[in-house]
């Protein structure tokens, strides 16, 4: 069974809803969720936030957060999560936000991936430096942890 299988199993199975602020990895999380078949039943709607712009307007992102710790940050994370799990009603969020490459700088450098769950009015966050192993692995790398995190979550719910 797939991370996504599992993760349309056990939301149905709880009655739960799920859904996703995804920035680097451009809508592969509910790509990989509405495959499923019957994920209807667990995912209304997502949240493609590329441009910082789209992340205030969309999830209420605060321009403030962004300018004070960049995009690619635990903190404006936290702030996607929660505005995607306030928009969606959903009982569980997960935010994605990083650098997929090629680039980066020395202080947020290519592979850093910040995610944040949303839950219970509860939002944690962590980061993951997934190195640079190119565009395509981190964003798959990306997709695969924020899935983890949403199973996880739904286990323990």
């Amino acid at each position: 069974m797939t991370l996504a299988e599992e993760i349309v199993t056990l939301a149905s199975a709880k009655s739960l809803t799920v859904t996703c602020a995804e920035s680097c990895t451009g809508g592969m999380v509910a790509a990989a969720i509405t495959d499923v078949a019957g994920s209807s039943a667990i995912f209304e709607r997502g949240f493609v936030t590329y441009a910082n712009l789209a992340k205030q307007e969309m999830l209420g992102v605060s321009g403030a957060t962004l300018d004070a710790h960049g995009a690619v940050s635990e903190q404006v994370a936290r702030e996607m999560a929660a505005g995607a799990r306030s928009a969606a009603r959903a009982d569980v969020a997960v935010a994605i936000s990083g650098i997929a490459g090629p680039g980066g700088s020395e202080f947020k450098p290519e592979g850093r991936v910040c995610f944040a769950l949303a839950q219970n009015g509860d939002v944690s966050s962590e980061t993951v430096e997934f190195g640079a192993i190119g565009r395509a692995n981190v964003r798959a790398r990306a997709r695969d942890h924020a899935l983890r995190l949403i199973r996880d979550a739904l286990i323990t719910k």
